[in-house]
């Protein structure tokens, strides 16, 4: 395909397709991942989606009645996973809530936590907790130096306040009020590349951490990987290490991550309805594919009136970073 030979293949590894033993075949669809648009009122050093306060595409009032549409027609899909950019932004953000709760499906969004501090935005906290959403929220350590190395000086400080203030909620405590926290590695400035700690262990630090400097609870810690794609890769190509990272990987792969890999379920859709096997594909411009060949938008699975058009998932060499180790994924590790 003449997109993935232009930005996802790369020589010094072995093609991700050549790794398995058979196609990655997609599943039954449940899932739902739309991105809202780009922007977002943080510029994340780690940020794969590359969003910041100046950019300014975001979903459209046609592209969000269509995923409403989709929403109501597909009693299939079981979760509504809202991303950005911060998501909260962007057009479309409560009408897709309120869609996906009025369907009874899961809705969960992927919060910065700062943006509760922003102009207009102070409402958000409450209106989660009305609408019971899962919040999926970044804090990539639980040691502010690292925090804000990645994210912005001053975003531990914001993330904690927010963390509090969902906790008063009931956010952590209340079997309906789900709040989940995302680590990242940091981004290597050498050749000393490290998968993410396992899960398990590290959760229970930063549940002691939280708990006993903040008074902060929360249910899950996923832990993710960073993949090269977006702002990652051009850290990585800057320090001339970006070969050396997906090599790294390559000589991580963990044949058992396959069953559980989150494009198998799953559709990632963009702000111009566009759709992906994933929010990776999505950045790097990979679209998902029907069986014969046929690039897919919302309207088309609409006018078809089928999500399950693909057989294959589109993979490339980043796919290797979902696969290293115990895997990784939008809901942490994979085994």
């Amino acid at each position: 395909m003449q997109t993935q030979s232009k930005n996802t293949l790369d020589t010094s590894v072995t093609q991700f397709k050549y790794k398995l033993n058979s196609s990655l075949r997609k599943k039954e669809i449940t899932v739902l991942q739309i991105n809202l648009g780009k922007r977002c009122n943080l510029a994340c050093s780690h940020c794969h989606v590359e969003a910041s306060p100046k950019r300014t595409e975001e979903l459209s009032a046609e592209i969000c009645e269509q995923l409403i549409s989709l929403i109501h027609k597909f009693p299939e899909i079981k979760i509504v996973d809202l991303t950005g950019g911060a998501p909260e932004m962007n057009y479309g953000f409560k009408a897709l809530v309120e869609a996906g709760k009025s369907t009874g499906k899961q809705v969960i969004v992927r919060s910065n936590l700062t943006i509760y501090f922003e102009n207009g935005f102070g409402d958000l906290p409450e209106y989660f907790a009305k609408h019971q959403l899962r919040i999926v929220a970044s804090l990539p350590c639980y040691l502010s130096d690292n925090v804000d190395k990645m994210r912005g000086t001053g975003v531990f400080d914001s993330s904690i306040k927010a963390l509090q203030w969902l906790n008063k909620l009931g956010y952590g405590k209340e079997p309906n009020l789900i709040l989940d926290l995302v680590f990242n590695p940091q981004l290597p400035t050498g050749k000393n590349f490290s998968l993410a700690p396992e899960q398990s262990n590290l959760e229970q630090d930063y549940k002691k951490f939280l708990q006993e400097h903040f008074n902060i609870v929360f249910n899950n810690l996923f832990t993710i990987t960073n993949l090269p794609v977006g702002r990652t890769k051009i850290h990585l190509e800057r320090r001339k290490l970006y070969t050396s990272y997906l090599q790294f990987l390559e000589s991580h792969f963990n044949p058992s991550t396959i069953e559980h890999l989150m494009c198998r379920d799953e559709l990632s859709i963009d702000y111009l309805g566009n759709v992906y096997d994933c929010d990776f594909n999505q950045m790097m411009n990979l679209p998902a594919q029907t069986r014969n060949g046929e690039i897919l938008t919302v309207a088309k699975l609409l006018e078809a009136g089928s999500l399950d058009l693909i057989s294959e998932v589109q993979t490339a060499a980043y796919c290797y970073g979902c696969t290293a180790g115990w895997g990784s994924s939008c809901g942490g590790a994979l085994l």
